[in-house]
């Protein structure tokens, strides 16, 4: 596929473009002042200062489409898609909350089994909810509590210019029948193993190696690039053949994947090797795949050629400026 034809696809790709929706709520609901909200709006999980720890609390639901198509899956990732954010956050899981929305009682038990796995492999509870017995749709949602220590959260709106990019991914994996852009890493694979990926993070923020970071979500590997970089204020050039991917898969639908264990971050160069060797301990293949820079462009090469991806002076993905990342009381306060 022709360069800017790639760019056409990832462009107009729904789960890159489902994003947009968010920019028309972020500024919807007033903002109170609290001191104690230190990063919302942006991250993959807000960020609250409780008694000299960070909270990290997010929350998830699974498209129609996941539901519709495999039911199990949907519960399996409607708790994998909450932990992944409290990791990528540099945090540790503690516990989750879901509300089910389920009428058929077939489709429910597909749905619990998949969260049954979940919880099995990563070992993080559901402690509690809501259930809805008797709506007219199928819904799965979650959101998740975790901590952090201070001054060791990974943000999203923290990259610099100069920093290199890296991306990291587990190859080891399959996609399911009807589902080819979900790239299964974890469902076939041991706790321990899963254990240790959750928690490289984790690891990683307690050294400082990073400058910020995402998990790579339903906007695939370049689209979660763009809202960190657009929730930075800052821009990147990427070499799209250092991006890591398993032989035998079509560059576009591996772009466009969302993956069972991957991130993008970014960090001083001379950090880069530290982080791509403690990615590799958990059988994770990272690479540097590009640069940060000042201007706000996303641009991505191949073989000589060049084409803008994402220009966040004119192109929205969710709307998260680096001014709506920040705590609330600085918000009120013009900060």
């Amino acid at each position: 596929m022709e360069l800017k034809d790639l760019v056409e696809s990832l462009r107009n790709f729904p789960g890159v473009t489902r994003k947009k929706s968010i920019s028309s709520v972020i500024n919807f609901f007033p903002k109170q002042a609290c001191s104690k909200v230190l990063a919302s709006y942006g991250e993959d999980a807000a960020v609250v200062e409780q008694d000299g720890r960070l909270l990290l609390l997010a929350a998830d639901g699974i498209m129609p489409a996941l539901m519709r198509a495999n039911p199990f899956f949907a519960g399996y990732y409607a708790v994998l898609v909450n932990i992944h954010d409290i990791s990528a956050m540099g945090g540790v899981p503690i516990a989750m909350l879901d509300i089910l929305s389920v009428r058929d009682n077939r489709i429910c038990s597909q749905v619990m089994k998949g969260m049954e796995a979940a919880v099995k492999k990563f070992g993080v509870p559901i402690i509690g909810g809501h259930t809805h017995p008797d709506c007219d749709y199928d819904a799965i949602d979650i959101a998740i509590i975790g901590t952090a220590e201070p001054g060791q959260a990974i943000f999203s709106h923290t990259a610099q210019a100069g920093d290199d990019v890296i991306a990291g991914m587990d190859l080891d994996g399959y996609y399911p029948d009807a589902l080819p852009h979900a790239w299964d890493t974890t469902s076939r694979k041991e706790a321990p193993i899963l254990r240790r990926q959750m928690l490289i993070m984790n690891k990683i923020a307690k050294q400082g190696l990073l400058r910020s970071g995402k998990d790579i979500s339903n906007p695939g590997t370049l689209g979660t690039l763009g809202m960190l970089l657009e929730t930075s204020g800052k821009g990147a050039q990427v070499e799209i053949g250092r991006i890591p991917r398993p032989r035998n898969v079509d560059l576009t639908q591996w772009l466009k994947s969302y993956q069972g264990f991957g991130y993008v971050v970014t960090c001083d160069p001379a950090n880069s090797q530290k982080v791509v060797d403690m990615y590799a301990s958990v059988g994770i293949t990272a690479a540097v795949i590009g640069k940060v820079t000042e201007e706000p462009k996303l641009i991505i090469m191949d073989e000589g050629e060049k084409e803008v991806l994402f220009d966040f002076e004119k192109d929205i993905i969710t709307g998260c400026k680096p001014a709506s990342t920040v705590g609330w009381e600085s918000v009120e306060m013009g900060k």
